[in-house]
């Protein structure tokens, strides 16, 4: 059945926040260590990207958001598991019946949480590149970088509730029959 253009874009959107966005941020974390990524981004009108630049950074993009999204699957879901978040028990035999309200779920709540949760990634990850190319050197922290952790963690606890909500109510929808 082919998606209705409503889905379509909310679906679209739901990629877009869960990892183009991350990888973004990514990828102009890259651009401190990086001058041919730093002119993708185009500081000012005179070199601003062109069509090609554009292209590269929305595909460079994306590749930075899944490689964000690996790193987030390694270290913030392996932390919200052992920190009380646990694995629900889907009965995945009740899928089809129940795909509809799962395809809500997903974009409802996991959609937010790989935003939030890949926004933590990528928020440290060019904090520490900023810092690590800073003629400064690395611990001479500033405003700017204390703004980031601040908001990495208000990130973290986004993340941590959207995941619950989640997990909580892709369970009630695919619980296993209780016998």
């Amino acid at each position: 059945m082919p998606l209705m253009p409503q889905e379509s874009s909310i679906t679209n959107f739901g990629l877009v926040i869960a990892f183009l966005l991350p990888g973004f941020v990514a990828l102009w974390g890259v651009g401190y260590a990086s001058d041919v990524v730093h002119s993708w981004f185009g500081a000012s009108p005179s070199n601003a990207p062109s069509v090609g630049g554009f292209l590269y950074v929305t595909l460079a993009s994306v590749v930075a958001g899944l490689t964000v999204s690996t790193v987030r699957w390694l270290t913030i879901d392996t932390l919200h598991h052992r920190t009380g978040v646990p694995l629900p028990a889907w009965d995945f035999s009740r899928l089809q019946e129940n795909i509809a309200a799962f395809d809500v779920l997903v974009e409802f709540h996991y959609r937010f949480y790989l935003f939030y949760a890949n926004m933590v990634v990528a928020i440290v990850f060019t904090t520490a590149m900023r810092l690590l190319t800073m003629s400064s050197g690395p611990f001479s922290l500033d405003l700017t970088d204390a703004a980031a952790m601040v908001l990495a963690l208000v990130f973290l606890a986004g993340s941590r509730d959207t995941l619950s909500k989640y997990y909580r109510r892709s369970e009630a929808l695919m619980a296993p029959p209780r016998r």
